[in-house]
């Protein structure tokens, strides 16, 4: 079955339906392509340039020379 078959019946459904709908797909969604948000209490790392050497000095050089165009 193709969107454009469904959109008709979907766009007929209550505002209550919709949001069930929604969630369902989202559920779906989730677990098929096994999605998984963040979890609250763990390390993650991310990375910046505040370590990275000479980051702050290649940065100051930036902004001083935006600063003078």
């Amino acid at each position: 079955m193709s969107l454009a078959e469904i959109l008709p019946g979907v766009r007929s459904l209550s505002v209550a339906e919709k949001l069930a709908l929604i969630r369902v797909l989202a559920e779906q969604v989730d677990s098929e392509m096994e999605i998984r948000p963040l979890e609250q209490g763990r390390t993650y790392v991310v990375s910046t340039p505040i370590f990275e050497a000479g980051a702050a000095e290649i940065l100051l050089r930036e902004l001083k020379e935006a600063a003078g165009q």
